[in-house]
């Protein structure tokens, strides 16, 4: 299935971050050498995408727009924002699009987790669709991540690494999780998604969950997993930010060694 449209939800403040996003967005924070929105883009864009569509809230829209105005590597895809005008869940966020996005199938991206370059996800999603079936990107995880994340329900795995889902739920309790299959922050999905993002209602935590909308997809017999080995750099937290800057300057052909070279250094200090 070819995809040409990728939604990123980037409206969260940054409470995690802060004071670093006292007045800088989240999403504008550099990683190594350019901002985490642009590392998503940039991922988006090498996977064939040449529609990128960037929920922000009311203060940060015009920032991003301005910062992928004039970039060498974005010739040939658009960048756009659209306003979620109040913090309501990342299902919310989604929902937001649905104007922009209209009736064509679409990636979203969350802005908080990064790959190292020359991985890809978004590809094996596309296939994973066969017919016009919403995926969900899953990853085997630690139990003591199962409380913090969304988990799929498998009913039955269709290949080594595909799965069709019966259900899914955010942030059980390990011992209430279905299964260790962690959801991922990538996703391929049908509009069917947005009818089902009107009728959820707010879950956990009061919010507006994407997942929610996934387990109702599930039950409709309208979902899939593709279980991936490829590890996502979470930035939203300081401890993963120092780990994502460590892991993508380690894997540059710019920074690698230097880096490599000054960690030694410093730990035999």
């Amino acid at each position: 299935m070819k995809v040409d449209v990728a939604l990123v939800p980037a409206a969260g403040r940054g409470t995690r971050m802060r004071p670093a996003t006292n007045s800088i967005p989240k999403a504008l924070l550099t990683v190594v050498d350019r901002p985490s929105i642009q590392w998503v883009v940039e991922e988006a864009v090498q996977a064939g995408v040449r529609e990128v569509i960037v929920v922000v809230d009311p203060d940060t829209g015009g920032m991003i727009e301005s910062h992928f105005s004039d970039l060498p590597q974005m010739e040939g895809a658009t960048v756009r924002s659209v306003v979620q005008h109040e913090a309501k869940g990342l299902g919310d966020a989604v929902l937001t699009g649905r104007a922009a996005v209209g009736d064509r199938p679409f990636f979203v991206m969350t802005a908080d987790d990064l790959i190292r370059p020359g991985q890809s996800i978004l590809p094996d999603l596309a296939t994973t669709a066969g017919h016009r079936r919403s995926v969900v990107c899953a990853r085997q995880s630690p139990a003591r991540l199962l409380s913090s994340k969304g988990v799929i329900e498998p009913r039955e795995f269709l290949a080594r690494n595909v799965v069709d889902l019966r259900g899914a739920v955010e942030k059980p309790s390990p011992d209430r999780a279905p299964s260790r299959l962690c959801i991922q922050g990538r996703y391929l999905f049908m509009p069917e998604v947005f009818e089902q993002l009107e009728l959820v209602g707010p879950g956990y935590g009061g919010e507006v969950q994407l997942t929610d909308a996934i387990d109702a997809l599930a039950r409709l017999g309208r979902c899939r997993a593709f279980v991936t080995d490829v590890e996502l750099l979470d930035v939203g937290h300081p401890q993963g930010f120092v780990h994502a800057n460590l892991a993508l300057a380690a894997s540059s052909r710019q920074y690698g060694e230097e880096l490599k070279s000054t960690m030694k250094h410093l730990l035999e200090e």
